[in-house]
């Protein structure tokens, strides 16, 4: 009996031990191959869409973005969900054309998704305006292109 006793413990243990760190469901027995990346190549991702808003072509824009993706802009109080809420942002925001720098960047990168975040400032122009504003980008690999899934924008609370 105590043998028994301690097979049964022996392979409770080592179940335990082959399961740690992992979930208990259907995604855990699925292999993802990631993206190799660099934090060169999602800097140029910012680069991709600056170029696509110098094309005055709202399409274009929301082309950089995943069909599942929510933009929460800058001069907008709506979240834009759906393309067409996209392309409705960017057609109002593109008329002043708008041309955006980085001034502060941080980069993070995972298995086939990446964080952008900082400071950029916007120059317009149309109006000749200049915004400062914070930003944050998550990307997704999808296979074939790095893809925006969240876009937060803000204007700076107050002057620097």
């Amino acid at each position: 009996m105590k043998m028994i006793s301690i097979f049964i413990l022996s392979v409770a243990l080592a179940g335990c031990a082959t399961n740690q760190g992992t979930p208990s469901n259907t995604q855990a027995s699925r292999t993802e191959s990631c993206k190799a990346t660099s934090e060169q190549e999602i800097a140029a991702l910012f680069d991709r869409w600056n170029r696509s808003l110098q094309t005055g072509d709202p399409h274009k824009v929301v082309a950089n973005y995943a069909v599942r993706s929510i933009l929460l802009p800058t001069v907008s109080n709506k979240p834009r969900l759906t393309p067409a809420e996209k392309e409705d942002y960017f057609h109002h925001f593109l008329e002043d054309q708008p041309s955006g720098k980085i001034d502060l960047r941080s980069i993070e990168i995972g298995c086939n998704f990446a964080v952008d975040a900082g400071l950029y400032t916007f120059t317009f122009a149309k109006t000749g305006a200049l915004v400062s504003g914070r930003y944050s980008y998550t990307y997704r690999w999808d296979g074939t292109q790095w893809l925006i899934t969240s876009h937060h924008s803000s204007a700076m609370p107050e002057k620097m």
